[in-house]
């Protein structure tokens, strides 16, 4: 995990604004205010490196409503399209999802093509970003 968060805060692209990181008592109002429950493997990354962008594959953030990154606007278009309520958005990619499972998988969302869970997964958070994110 520690050589992940520095090769993306190493390659992160230079944003004049990035979104801030946020702090456990955001995440805490978060989970509440939307019902939702955040995988402790996301909840880990959003500390950690929750304010990265890199132009490919921007996974959410919760600190700035502004952002197309916003969890909970996410969270509201996913379940929209039918994702189930105990999945939690990590990335939205052209209109299919990475979503986080309670127990800290990641699999992929299909709106348009399968409608549905897709064969892809990930063991954690950290696996995604190493092999989806960052294409290492």
């Amino acid at each position: 995990m520690e050589e992940v968060i520095q090769h993306i805060r190493e390659t992160r692209w230079p944003d004049e604004a990035p979104p801030e990181l946020p702090d456990e008592q955001l995440l805490a109002r978060l989970e509440e205010e939307h019902g939702i429950q955040l995988p402790a493997g996301l909840r880990e990354f959003l500390l950690h490196v929750g304010d990265v962008e890199r132009r490919r594959l921007d996974p959410v953030t919760v600190t700035d409503e502004g952002r197309h990154t916003h969890l909970p606007e996410l969270m509201n278009i996913a379940w929209a399209q039918g994702v189930p309520r105990d999945l939690i958005v990590l990335c939205e990619d052209e209109g299919d999802f990475y979503l986080v499972r309670p127990d800290g998988a990641v699999v992929f969302w299909s709106c348009i093509g399968t409608g549905g869970f897709t064969e892809d997964r990930w063991e954690s958070v950290w696996h995604w970003a190493r092999d989806e994110w960052l294409r290492l």
